[in-house]
Protein backbone atom coordinates (compact mmCIF):
# COMPACT_ATOMS: atom_id res chain seq x y z
CA UNK A 1 0.00 0.00 0.00
CA UNK A 2 1.90 3.32 -0.77
CA UNK A 3 1.82 5.75 1.45
CA UNK A 4 1.64 9.83 1.31
CA UNK A 5 5.05 10.11 2.75
CA UNK A 6 6.45 8.40 -0.14
CA UNK A 7 7.07 11.64 -1.85
CA UNK A 8 8.47 13.51 1.13
CA UNK A 9 12.27 13.97 1.09
CA UNK A 10 13.68 13.46 4.72
CA UNK A 11 15.57 17.21 5.86
CA UNK A 12 18.81 15.04 7.55
CA UNK A 13 20.87 18.03 8.37
CA UNK A 14 22.70 18.43 11.51
CA UNK A 15 19.97 18.49 14.26
CA UNK A 16 16.70 18.18 12.36
CA UNK A 17 14.68 19.09 15.31
CA UNK A 18 16.62 22.42 16.57
CA UNK A 19 14.31 24.68 15.98
CA UNK A 20 11.15 23.26 17.09
CA UNK A 21 12.42 21.51 20.52
CA UNK A 22 10.32 21.92 23.06
CA UNK A 23 11.23 20.59 26.50
CA UNK A 24 7.92 18.56 28.05
CA UNK A 25 7.05 20.58 31.24
CA UNK A 26 6.00 18.76 34.72
CA UNK A 27 3.13 20.42 34.66
CA UNK A 28 2.21 19.34 30.99
CA UNK A 29 2.45 16.09 31.76
CA UNK A 30 0.37 16.30 34.69
CA UNK A 31 -2.59 16.96 32.26
CA UNK A 32 -5.40 14.40 31.50
CA UNK A 33 -4.46 13.70 28.05
CA UNK A 34 -5.81 10.44 28.18
CA UNK A 35 -8.92 12.22 27.24
CA UNK A 36 -7.84 12.38 23.07
CA UNK A 37 -10.40 11.30 21.10
CA UNK A 38 -8.07 9.65 18.45
CA UNK A 39 -8.94 6.29 18.04
CA UNK A 40 -6.44 3.19 19.02
CA UNK A 41 -6.73 0.98 16.17
CA UNK A 42 -5.55 2.93 13.15
CA UNK A 43 -7.27 1.39 9.73
CA UNK A 44 -4.08 1.02 8.23
CA UNK A 45 -2.84 -1.53 10.56
CA UNK A 46 -5.76 -4.35 9.21
CA UNK A 47 -3.66 -4.70 5.69
CA UNK A 48 -0.11 -5.13 7.52
CA UNK A 49 1.77 -8.49 7.68
CA UNK A 50 4.06 -8.27 10.56
CA UNK A 51 8.36 -8.94 9.93
CA UNK A 52 10.13 -9.30 12.91
CA UNK A 53 13.68 -8.24 13.19
CA UNK A 54 16.30 -8.76 14.94
CA UNK A 55 18.73 -6.75 13.92
CA UNK A 56 22.26 -8.08 15.05
CA UNK A 57 20.99 -10.97 13.20
CA UNK A 58 19.39 -10.41 10.30
CA UNK A 59 22.27 -8.86 7.71
CA UNK A 60 25.52 -7.28 7.75
CA UNK A 61 25.12 -4.84 4.83
CA UNK A 62 28.13 -2.81 5.80
CA UNK A 63 31.35 -4.94 7.59
CA UNK A 64 33.24 -1.38 8.08
CA UNK A 65 30.74 -1.12 11.38
CA UNK A 66 30.93 -4.04 12.62
CA UNK A 67 31.06 -4.39 16.14
CA UNK A 68 34.40 -4.50 18.64
CA UNK A 69 35.62 -6.24 21.40
CA UNK A 70 35.48 -2.44 23.47
CA UNK A 71 32.03 -2.18 22.30
CA UNK A 72 30.93 -5.71 24.57
CA UNK A 73 29.38 -5.43 27.42
CA UNK A 74 31.94 -6.85 29.67
CA UNK A 75 34.68 -6.35 27.20
CA UNK A 76 37.66 -7.46 29.98
CA UNK A 77 36.01 -11.25 30.29
CA UNK A 78 36.67 -11.75 26.59
CA UNK A 79 39.85 -12.40 24.98
CA UNK A 80 41.78 -10.17 23.17
CA UNK A 81 41.43 -12.78 20.16
CA UNK A 82 37.98 -11.80 19.58
CA UNK A 83 36.82 -11.59 16.49
CA UNK A 84 33.11 -10.94 14.29
CA UNK A 85 31.55 -14.64 13.25
CA UNK A 86 31.52 -15.59 10.16
CA UNK A 87 27.90 -15.30 9.22
CA UNK A 88 27.89 -18.67 7.31
CA UNK A 89 29.91 -20.61 10.27
CA UNK A 90 27.76 -23.15 11.34
CA UNK A 91 26.10 -22.34 15.06
CA UNK A 92 27.26 -24.81 17.12
CA UNK A 93 31.06 -24.84 15.79
CA UNK A 94 33.05 -22.70 18.42
CA UNK A 95 35.28 -20.13 16.91
CA UNK A 96 39.39 -20.13 18.06
CA UNK A 97 38.61 -16.98 20.39
CA UNK A 98 35.56 -19.11 21.81
CA UNK A 99 37.97 -22.38 22.29
CA UNK A 100 40.40 -20.07 24.22
CA UNK A 101 38.33 -18.99 25.80
CA UNK A 102 37.80 -22.42 27.23
CA UNK A 103 34.23 -23.53 29.60
CA UNK A 104 31.52 -24.98 28.35
CA UNK A 105 29.82 -24.10 24.78
CA UNK A 106 27.09 -21.71 26.24
CA UNK A 107 29.36 -19.85 28.18
CA UNK A 108 30.51 -17.58 25.33
CA UNK A 109 27.29 -17.64 22.95
CA UNK A 110 26.96 -13.80 24.58
CA UNK A 111 30.05 -12.56 23.48
CA UNK A 112 29.34 -13.43 19.73
CA UNK A 113 28.61 -10.97 17.36
CA UNK A 114 27.65 -11.28 13.52
CA UNK A 115 27.31 -7.61 12.28
CA UNK A 116 23.78 -6.91 11.52
CA UNK A 117 23.27 -3.43 10.88
CA UNK A 118 20.87 -1.05 9.47
CA UNK A 119 22.07 -0.55 5.87
CA UNK A 120 21.79 -5.09 5.62
CA UNK A 121 17.72 -4.18 6.56
CA UNK A 122 17.91 -1.01 3.66
CA UNK A 123 19.65 -4.14 1.47
CA UNK A 124 16.46 -6.65 1.93
CA UNK A 125 13.86 -4.36 1.73
CA UNK A 126 13.04 -5.41 -1.95
CA UNK A 127 13.21 -9.08 -0.50
CA UNK A 128 10.71 -8.01 1.97
CA UNK A 129 8.92 -6.56 -0.35
CA UNK A 130 8.42 -9.67 -2.65
CA UNK A 131 7.55 -11.87 0.38
CA UNK A 132 4.68 -9.45 0.83
CA UNK A 133 5.48 -7.97 3.84
CA UNK A 134 4.24 -4.18 4.15
CA UNK A 135 5.64 -3.69 8.39
CA UNK A 136 8.64 -4.40 10.14
CA UNK A 137 8.94 -4.54 13.50
CA UNK A 138 12.17 -4.07 15.09
CA UNK A 139 13.82 -5.41 18.01
CA UNK A 140 15.81 -2.87 20.03
CA UNK A 141 17.73 -0.43 18.18
CA UNK A 142 18.61 1.83 20.40
CA UNK A 143 22.42 2.39 21.76
CA UNK A 144 23.41 -0.46 24.50
CA UNK A 145 26.84 -3.08 24.40
CA UNK A 146 24.40 -6.02 25.11
CA UNK A 147 23.35 -8.38 22.07
CA UNK A 148 19.77 -8.22 22.88
CA UNK A 149 19.82 -4.17 23.78
CA UNK A 150 16.77 -4.09 26.22
CA UNK A 151 19.30 -2.80 28.49
CA UNK A 152 19.45 0.31 26.42
CA UNK A 153 22.08 3.19 27.32
CA UNK A 154 19.79 5.44 25.39
CA UNK A 155 16.95 5.74 23.94
CA UNK A 156 17.29 8.77 21.74
CA UNK A 157 20.07 7.10 19.52
CA UNK A 158 20.22 4.08 17.34
CA UNK A 159 23.20 1.85 18.30
CA UNK A 160 26.23 3.30 16.51
CA UNK A 161 27.43 0.41 15.14
CA UNK A 162 24.40 -0.47 13.00
CA UNK A 163 25.02 2.76 11.20
CA UNK A 164 28.22 3.62 9.27
CA UNK A 165 30.54 6.19 11.88
CA UNK A 166 30.44 4.27 15.24
CA UNK A 167 33.29 6.07 16.86
CA UNK A 168 32.35 9.68 15.43
CA UNK A 169 28.92 8.74 16.93
CA UNK A 170 29.90 7.71 20.37
CA UNK A 171 31.96 11.24 20.25
CA UNK A 172 29.03 12.84 19.76
CA UNK A 173 26.91 11.19 22.15
CA UNK A 174 28.98 12.16 24.89
CA UNK A 175 28.47 15.54 24.94
CA UNK A 176 24.59 14.95 25.75
CA UNK A 177 22.45 14.93 28.46
CA UNK A 178 19.00 14.53 29.14
CA UNK A 179 17.93 17.67 27.79
CA UNK A 180 16.69 17.08 24.09
CA UNK A 181 18.32 20.80 22.71
CA UNK A 182 21.89 18.80 23.27
CA UNK A 183 20.84 16.03 21.35
CA UNK A 184 22.44 15.51 18.11
CA UNK A 185 21.67 13.37 15.15
CA UNK A 186 24.17 10.78 14.77
CA UNK A 187 25.38 9.20 11.54
CA UNK A 188 23.12 6.05 12.50
CA UNK A 189 19.87 7.87 13.44
CA UNK A 190 20.78 9.27 10.35
CA UNK A 191 20.59 6.29 8.55
CA UNK A 192 17.78 5.09 10.32
CA UNK A 193 15.87 8.29 8.99
CA UNK A 194 16.95 6.89 5.45
CA UNK A 195 15.45 3.07 6.30
CA UNK A 196 12.26 4.61 7.24
CA UNK A 197 11.97 6.95 3.46
CA UNK A 198 12.83 3.42 1.77
CA UNK A 199 10.89 1.42 3.52
CA UNK A 200 8.02 4.13 2.92
CA UNK A 201 8.68 4.17 -0.65
CA UNK A 202 7.96 0.38 -0.27
CA UNK A 203 4.99 0.69 1.81
CA UNK A 204 6.06 -0.91 4.36
CA UNK A 205 5.44 0.34 7.62
CA UNK A 206 8.13 0.61 10.46
CA UNK A 207 7.27 0.48 14.04
CA UNK A 208 9.85 -0.71 17.12
CA UNK A 209 10.85 -1.68 20.31
CA UNK A 210 10.27 0.57 23.56
CA UNK A 211 11.55 -0.40 26.71
CA UNK A 212 9.96 2.45 29.06
CA UNK A 213 10.51 -0.03 32.77
CA UNK A 214 14.04 -0.59 32.85
CA UNK A 215 17.46 0.29 31.42
CA UNK A 216 21.14 -0.70 31.34
CA UNK A 217 23.64 0.63 33.89
CA UNK A 218 25.17 2.40 31.57
CA UNK A 219 21.99 4.25 30.62
CA UNK A 220 23.01 7.67 30.97
CA UNK A 221 21.28 8.85 34.24
CA UNK A 222 21.82 5.64 36.05
CA UNK A 223 25.88 5.76 35.17
CA UNK A 224 25.29 9.50 36.89
CA UNK A 225 23.54 8.05 39.89
CA UNK A 226 26.55 5.23 39.85
CA UNK A 227 29.17 8.14 40.42
CA UNK A 228 27.26 11.26 42.37
CA UNK A 229 24.75 8.63 44.27
CA UNK A 230 21.78 10.58 46.14
CA UNK A 231 23.74 13.97 45.14
CA UNK A 232 22.86 12.67 41.27
CA UNK A 233 20.47 15.32 39.37
CA UNK A 234 19.14 11.62 38.34
CA UNK A 235 18.79 10.34 41.65
CA UNK A 236 14.35 9.96 41.63
CA UNK A 237 14.76 8.40 38.71
CA UNK A 238 15.35 4.88 39.18
CA UNK A 239 13.75 2.84 41.96
CA UNK A 240 16.34 3.15 44.56
CA UNK A 241 16.72 0.62 47.82
CA UNK A 242 19.69 2.17 49.57
CA UNK A 243 22.66 4.75 48.04
CA UNK A 244 26.19 4.01 49.46
CA UNK A 245 27.18 5.39 52.74
CA UNK A 246 30.32 7.22 52.34
CA UNK A 247 31.52 6.72 56.20
CA UNK A 248 31.78 2.74 55.44
CA UNK A 249 34.11 0.85 53.82
CA UNK A 250 31.21 -0.97 52.39
CA UNK A 251 29.06 0.30 49.16
CA UNK A 252 25.60 -0.44 50.42
CA UNK A 253 24.15 1.11 47.11
CA UNK A 254 21.50 -1.09 45.99
CA UNK A 255 18.61 -0.85 43.51
CA UNK A 256 15.82 -2.58 42.01
CA UNK A 257 16.31 -4.67 38.96
CA UNK A 258 13.99 -5.96 36.16
CA UNK A 259 12.91 -9.67 37.93
CA UNK A 260 16.09 -9.15 40.14
CA UNK A 261 18.60 -8.62 37.00
CA UNK A 262 20.96 -5.79 38.44
CA UNK A 263 22.20 -4.97 34.82
CA UNK A 264 18.62 -3.90 34.14
CA UNK A 265 17.94 -1.27 36.45
CA UNK A 266 14.30 -0.16 36.88
CA UNK A 267 12.54 3.01 36.44
CA UNK A 268 11.11 4.68 39.46
CA UNK A 269 7.47 5.66 39.69
CA UNK A 270 5.97 8.78 41.30
CA UNK A 271 4.28 8.41 45.03
CA UNK A 272 1.04 7.73 43.52
CA UNK A 273 1.95 4.30 42.18
CA UNK A 274 0.25 4.74 38.72
CA UNK A 275 2.36 6.75 36.35
CA UNK A 276 6.31 7.06 36.02
CA UNK A 277 8.32 9.21 38.32
CA UNK A 278 8.56 12.97 36.50
CA UNK A 279 12.00 12.59 35.52
CA UNK A 280 11.72 9.50 33.45
CA UNK A 281 8.61 10.13 31.90
CA UNK A 282 9.89 13.09 30.60
CA UNK A 283 12.54 11.88 28.52
CA UNK A 284 10.30 9.18 27.33
CA UNK A 285 7.92 11.75 26.16
CA UNK A 286 10.72 13.98 24.40
CA UNK A 287 12.38 10.15 22.92
CA UNK A 288 9.06 9.19 21.28
CA UNK A 289 8.67 12.61 20.39
CA UNK A 290 11.78 12.78 18.29
CA UNK A 291 11.26 8.84 16.63
CA UNK A 292 7.55 10.12 15.70
CA UNK A 293 8.54 13.32 14.50
CA UNK A 294 12.57 13.19 13.50
CA UNK A 295 12.44 17.11 11.65
CA UNK A 296 9.89 18.83 14.30
CA UNK A 297 7.30 19.90 11.39
CA UNK A 298 4.17 18.81 12.76
CA UNK A 299 4.01 16.04 9.89
CA UNK A 300 4.92 12.79 11.41
CA UNK A 301 5.26 10.98 7.87
CA UNK A 302 9.07 11.19 8.21
CA UNK A 303 9.28 9.25 11.39
CA UNK A 304 8.24 5.85 13.17
CA UNK A 305 4.67 4.23 13.04
CA UNK A 306 4.25 3.18 16.26
CA UNK A 307 6.07 1.07 18.67
CA UNK A 308 6.08 -2.62 20.18
CA UNK A 309 6.30 -1.80 23.94
CA UNK A 310 8.37 -4.47 26.10
CA UNK A 311 7.26 -6.26 29.41
CA UNK A 312 4.01 -3.24 29.00
CA UNK A 313 2.44 -4.81 32.82
CA UNK A 314 4.75 -3.90 34.95
CA UNK A 315 4.82 -0.35 33.96
CA UNK A 316 1.66 1.93 35.34
CA UNK A 317 -1.43 2.12 33.24
CA UNK A 318 -1.89 5.58 34.35
CA UNK A 319 1.58 6.39 32.19
CA UNK A 320 0.20 4.30 29.24
CA UNK A 321 -2.90 6.02 29.33
CA UNK A 322 -1.20 9.54 29.22
CA UNK A 323 1.43 8.22 26.65
CA UNK A 324 -0.65 7.10 24.56
CA UNK A 325 -2.77 10.22 24.25
CA UNK A 326 0.43 12.43 23.78
CA UNK A 327 1.75 9.85 20.77
CA UNK A 328 -2.00 10.02 19.15
CA UNK A 329 -1.39 13.89 19.33
CA UNK A 330 1.68 13.74 17.52
CA UNK A 331 0.19 10.84 14.88
CA UNK A 332 -3.75 10.28 15.41
CA UNK A 333 -2.80 7.24 13.42
CA UNK A 334 -0.10 5.64 15.30
CA UNK A 335 -0.01 2.26 15.95
CA UNK A 336 0.89 0.19 19.14
CA UNK A 337 1.31 -3.17 20.44
CA UNK A 338 1.80 -4.46 23.80
CA UNK A 339 3.72 -7.47 24.69
CA UNK A 340 1.15 -9.59 26.85
CA UNK A 341 1.37 -13.63 27.27
CA UNK A 342 -2.00 -14.15 28.55
CA UNK A 343 -5.39 -12.19 27.58
CA UNK A 344 -4.90 -8.93 26.48
CA UNK A 345 -8.65 -7.62 26.11
CA UNK A 346 -9.17 -6.21 29.50
CA UNK A 347 -5.62 -4.46 29.46
CA UNK A 348 -5.98 -2.83 26.04
CA UNK A 349 -9.10 -1.21 27.05
CA UNK A 350 -7.47 -0.13 30.09
CA UNK A 351 -4.19 1.28 28.87
CA UNK A 352 -5.22 2.39 25.28
CA UNK A 353 -2.87 0.10 23.28
CA UNK A 354 -3.62 -0.30 20.06
CA UNK A 355 -2.92 -3.96 19.76
CA UNK A 356 -0.67 -6.95 21.72
CA UNK A 357 1.01 -10.05 20.38
CA UNK A 358 -1.06 -12.49 20.24
CA UNK A 359 0.16 -15.30 22.19
CA UNK A 360 -2.88 -16.48 23.68
CA UNK A 361 -5.64 -15.78 21.33
CA UNK A 362 -3.20 -17.57 18.17
CA UNK A 363 0.16 -19.02 19.03
CA UNK A 364 -0.85 -21.25 21.61
CA UNK A 365 -4.02 -22.72 20.25
CA UNK A 366 -1.83 -23.16 17.23
CA UNK A 367 0.73 -25.15 19.22
CA UNK A 368 -1.77 -27.10 21.16
CA UNK A 369 -3.72 -28.48 17.38
CA UNK A 370 -1.72 -27.02 14.28
CA UNK A 371 1.42 -28.28 15.66
CA UNK A 372 1.10 -31.08 18.57
CA UNK A 373 -2.25 -32.25 17.80
CA UNK A 374 -3.05 -32.96 20.89
CA UNK A 375 -6.49 -31.12 20.90
CA UNK A 376 -9.42 -31.49 19.00
CA UNK A 377 -10.64 -29.45 16.19
CA UNK A 378 -13.61 -28.72 18.36
CA UNK A 379 -10.79 -27.56 21.30
CA UNK A 380 -9.26 -25.36 19.46
CA UNK A 381 -12.65 -23.44 18.00
CA UNK A 382 -13.04 -22.43 21.25
CA UNK A 383 -10.00 -21.40 22.15
CA UNK A 384 -10.04 -18.94 19.69
CA UNK A 385 -13.37 -17.90 19.80
CA UNK A 386 -12.64 -16.96 23.98
CA UNK A 387 -10.19 -14.28 22.91
CA UNK A 388 -12.11 -12.90 19.56
CA UNK A 389 -15.39 -12.82 21.73
CA UNK A 390 -13.59 -10.65 24.45
CA UNK A 391 -12.93 -7.90 21.86
CA UNK A 392 -13.98 -6.08 19.49
CA UNK A 393 -13.79 -6.54 16.06
CA UNK A 394 -11.87 -4.12 14.80
CA UNK A 395 -9.37 -4.64 17.67
CA UNK A 396 -8.84 -8.74 16.30
CA UNK A 397 -8.48 -7.73 12.93
CA UNK A 398 -5.66 -6.16 14.40
CA UNK A 399 -3.60 -8.28 16.63
CA UNK A 400 -0.37 -9.72 15.82
CA UNK A 401 -0.74 -13.51 15.07
CA UNK A 402 2.76 -14.56 15.80
CA UNK A 403 3.85 -18.11 16.36
CA UNK A 404 7.28 -17.64 17.06
CA UNK A 405 9.97 -14.61 18.03
CA UNK A 406 13.00 -13.92 19.82
CA UNK A 407 11.62 -15.21 23.26
CA UNK A 408 10.62 -18.77 21.75
CA UNK A 409 11.87 -21.90 19.81
CA UNK A 410 11.10 -21.47 16.36
CA UNK A 411 7.97 -23.16 14.75
CA UNK A 412 10.15 -25.24 12.79
CA UNK A 413 11.71 -26.97 16.38
CA UNK A 414 8.15 -26.97 17.81
CA UNK A 415 7.10 -29.07 14.84
CA UNK A 416 10.19 -31.23 14.95
CA UNK A 417 9.34 -32.07 18.97
CA UNK A 418 5.97 -32.07 19.31
CA UNK A 419 6.23 -35.98 20.52
CA UNK A 420 9.40 -35.79 22.43
CA UNK A 421 7.73 -36.04 25.40
CA UNK A 422 4.56 -38.30 27.22
CA UNK A 423 2.44 -35.14 28.69
CA UNK A 424 3.07 -31.82 29.30
CA UNK A 425 4.30 -29.96 32.12
CA UNK A 426 1.72 -27.11 31.63
CA UNK A 427 -1.40 -28.46 29.82
CA UNK A 428 -3.02 -25.15 29.19
CA UNK A 429 -0.42 -23.62 27.36
CA UNK A 430 0.57 -26.96 25.74
CA UNK A 431 4.01 -26.37 27.11
CA UNK A 432 4.67 -23.13 24.74
CA UNK A 433 7.11 -21.58 26.11
CA UNK A 434 7.95 -24.11 29.01
CA UNK A 435 11.89 -23.37 29.81
CA UNK A 436 12.65 -26.95 30.31
CA UNK A 437 10.86 -28.10 26.85
CA UNK A 438 12.27 -25.75 24.62
CA UNK A 439 15.92 -25.35 25.06
CA UNK A 440 18.74 -27.14 22.97
CA UNK A 441 20.61 -28.67 25.83
CA UNK A 442 17.47 -30.15 27.24
CA UNK A 443 17.79 -33.66 27.69
CA UNK A 444 15.45 -35.34 24.80
CA UNK A 445 15.30 -31.84 23.17
CA UNK A 446 15.87 -32.78 18.92
CA UNK A 447 17.68 -30.19 17.27
CA UNK A 448 17.01 -30.93 13.73
CA UNK A 449 14.86 -29.74 10.95
CA UNK A 450 11.27 -30.86 10.69
CA UNK A 451 10.66 -34.30 8.63
CA UNK A 452 8.71 -34.76 5.89
CA UNK A 453 5.23 -34.74 7.43
CA UNK A 454 6.60 -32.22 9.91
CA UNK A 455 6.83 -29.96 7.13
CA UNK A 456 3.00 -30.76 5.55
CA UNK A 457 2.40 -29.11 9.30
CA UNK A 458 4.72 -26.19 9.04
CA UNK A 459 2.97 -24.83 5.74
CA UNK A 460 -0.24 -25.60 6.85
CA UNK A 461 0.28 -23.32 9.81
CA UNK A 462 1.74 -20.50 7.20
CA UNK A 463 -1.58 -20.74 5.54
CA UNK A 464 -3.95 -20.82 8.57
CA UNK A 465 -1.61 -17.47 9.94
CA UNK A 466 -2.33 -15.84 6.54
CA UNK A 467 -5.72 -16.38 6.60
CA UNK A 468 -7.85 -15.98 9.67
CA UNK A 469 -7.91 -12.90 11.47
CA UNK A 470 -5.48 -10.68 12.60
CA UNK A 471 -2.55 -9.41 11.20
CA UNK A 472 -0.06 -12.38 10.48
CA UNK A 473 3.77 -11.56 12.48
CA UNK A 474 6.90 -13.71 10.81
CA UNK A 475 9.54 -13.74 13.13
CA UNK A 476 12.70 -13.19 10.66
CA UNK A 477 14.16 -16.27 9.05
CA UNK A 478 11.36 -18.15 9.43
CA UNK A 479 10.33 -18.09 5.80
CA UNK A 480 13.54 -19.61 4.64
CA UNK A 481 13.92 -22.68 6.44
CA UNK A 482 15.19 -21.83 9.68
CA UNK A 483 14.92 -24.10 13.22
CA UNK A 484 16.27 -23.73 16.25
CA UNK A 485 15.81 -23.61 20.24
CA UNK A 486 14.79 -21.25 22.41
CA UNK A 487 17.46 -18.05 23.13
CA UNK A 488 20.36 -17.77 22.20
CA UNK A 489 19.94 -20.26 19.20
CA UNK A 490 16.31 -18.27 17.91
CA UNK A 491 18.68 -15.64 17.25
CA UNK A 492 21.32 -17.00 14.74
CA UNK A 493 22.31 -14.83 12.08
CA UNK A 494 20.07 -15.42 9.05
CA UNK A 495 20.30 -18.32 6.84
CA UNK A 496 20.48 -16.57 3.53
CA UNK A 497 23.18 -18.95 2.26
CA UNK A 498 20.69 -22.47 2.56
CA UNK A 499 17.09 -21.09 1.69
CA UNK A 500 14.60 -23.50 1.55
CA UNK A 501 13.17 -22.84 -1.37
CA UNK A 502 9.83 -25.13 -0.91
CA UNK A 503 9.13 -23.17 2.65
CA UNK A 504 9.85 -19.66 1.50
CA UNK A 505 7.51 -20.09 -1.72
CA UNK A 506 4.79 -20.92 0.65
CA UNK A 507 5.32 -18.19 2.37
CA UNK A 508 5.09 -15.94 -0.28
CA UNK A 509 2.18 -17.21 -2.03
CA UNK A 510 0.06 -17.34 1.37
CA UNK A 511 1.13 -13.64 2.03
CA UNK A 512 0.59 -12.82 -1.59
CA UNK A 513 -3.00 -14.23 -1.59
CA UNK A 514 -3.82 -12.27 1.77
CA UNK A 515 -2.92 -9.09 -0.26
CA UNK A 516 -5.22 -9.71 -2.92
CA UNK A 517 -8.52 -10.88 -0.95
CA UNK A 518 -9.68 -8.39 1.46
CA UNK A 519 -11.98 -10.46 3.00
CA UNK A 520 -8.98 -12.12 4.49
CA UNK A 521 -7.81 -8.68 5.60
CA UNK A 522 -10.70 -7.11 6.83
CA UNK A 523 -13.48 -9.83 6.44
CA UNK A 524 -15.90 -11.35 9.42
CA UNK A 525 -15.00 -14.63 10.37
CA UNK A 526 -16.79 -17.34 10.94
CA UNK A 527 -16.84 -20.98 11.72
CA UNK A 528 -18.43 -23.98 9.73
CA UNK A 529 -16.86 -26.88 10.65
CA UNK A 530 -15.39 -28.55 13.15
CA UNK A 531 -14.98 -32.87 12.63
CA UNK A 532 -13.20 -34.09 15.59
CA UNK A 533 -12.85 -37.47 14.34
CA UNK A 534 -10.67 -36.38 11.40
CA UNK A 535 -9.37 -33.15 12.85
CA UNK A 536 -11.02 -30.89 10.40
CA UNK A 537 -11.60 -27.48 10.88
CA UNK A 538 -13.47 -25.47 8.46
CA UNK A 539 -14.13 -21.22 8.63
CA UNK A 540 -15.15 -18.68 6.34
CA UNK A 541 -14.16 -14.87 5.56
CA UNK A 542 -16.31 -12.72 4.17
CA UNK A 543 -16.06 -9.37 3.00
CA UNK A 544 -19.36 -7.51 0.61
CA UNK A 545 -19.59 -9.72 -1.67
CA UNK A 546 -16.32 -11.58 -1.26
CA UNK A 547 -16.59 -15.60 0.50
CA UNK A 548 -13.40 -17.39 0.82
CA UNK A 549 -13.74 -20.89 3.18
CA UNK A 550 -10.29 -22.14 4.36
CA UNK A 551 -10.20 -26.00 5.49
CA UNK A 552 -7.46 -27.41 7.47
CA UNK A 553 -6.83 -31.00 7.76
CA UNK A 554 -4.86 -31.97 10.90
CA UNK A 555 -5.61 -35.68 10.62
CA UNK A 556 -3.62 -38.45 9.87
CA UNK A 557 -5.59 -39.38 7.01
CA UNK A 558 -7.60 -37.87 4.03
CA UNK A 559 -11.04 -35.81 4.59
CA UNK A 560 -13.60 -36.45 2.34
CA UNK A 561 -15.80 -33.01 1.48
CA UNK A 562 -18.71 -31.97 0.23
CA UNK A 563 -20.58 -30.02 2.98
CA UNK A 564 -23.01 -27.42 1.20
CA UNK A 565 -20.87 -24.07 2.44
CA UNK A 566 -18.24 -25.02 -0.69
CA UNK A 567 -21.22 -24.85 -3.49
CA UNK A 568 -20.28 -22.27 -5.81
CA UNK A 569 -16.77 -22.22 -4.94
CA UNK A 570 -13.89 -23.61 -6.48
CA UNK A 571 -10.25 -24.65 -4.85
CA UNK A 572 -7.75 -21.46 -5.60
CA UNK A 573 -5.14 -22.44 -2.79
CA UNK A 574 -3.72 -25.72 -1.05
CA UNK A 575 -0.49 -26.37 0.56
CA UNK A 576 -0.69 -29.83 -1.31
CA UNK A 577 -1.16 -30.19 -5.24
CA UNK A 578 -3.32 -33.25 -4.93
CA UNK A 579 -6.21 -31.32 -2.93
CA UNK A 580 -9.93 -31.19 -4.91
CA UNK A 581 -12.77 -29.68 -3.79
CA UNK A 582 -13.63 -33.47 -2.70
CA UNK A 583 -10.57 -34.13 -0.62
CA UNK A 584 -8.03 -32.62 1.58
CA UNK A 585 -4.80 -34.53 2.04
CA UNK A 586 -3.71 -35.46 5.95
CA UNK A 587 -1.86 -32.64 7.45
CA UNK A 588 -2.69 -29.83 4.71
CA UNK A 589 -5.09 -26.83 4.24
CA UNK A 590 -6.95 -25.35 1.54
CA UNK A 591 -8.55 -22.17 0.64
CA UNK A 592 -11.56 -21.76 -1.63
CA UNK A 593 -13.20 -19.11 -3.73
CA UNK A 594 -14.11 -17.21 -6.48
CA UNK A 595 -10.80 -16.42 -8.10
Amino acid sequence: MPLESSARALKLNSNPCSSVVKILSLTFLALPLFLSAASPTPDWAKDVVWYQIFPERFANGDPSNDPTRASLDNPERVTAEWTVMDWESEWFERADWEQAMGGDFQSTLQHRRYGGDLQGVIDKLDYLKALGVTGIYFNPIFYANSLHKYDGNSFHHIDPHFGPDPEGDLALIAGESSNPRSWQWTAADKLFLKLLQEAKVRGIRVIIDGVWNHTGRDFFAFADIRTHFQKSRYARWYDIIEFDDPRTARNEFDYHGWYGFKSLPEFSNDPSGNNLAPGPKRYVFNASKRWMDPNGDGDPSDGIDGWRLDVAEEVPDGFWREWHAYIREINPDVFTSAEIWGPSADYLERTHFSSAMNYRGFAIPVKGWLIDGSITASDFAERLQAERDARSQEAALILQNLVDSHDTQRVASAIRNRNSWDRYKNADWFDYDDGERVYARTPGYDNGPPTAEGRRIWKMLALFQATYIGAPMIYYGTEVGMWSADDPEDRMPTWWHRMDGSIHDTYQTVLQLRHKHPALRRGDLTVLATRDDAQVFAFERRLNGERLVIVLNRGSGDATLGADYLDGLTLIYATDPAATSQRIPKLSGAVFGID
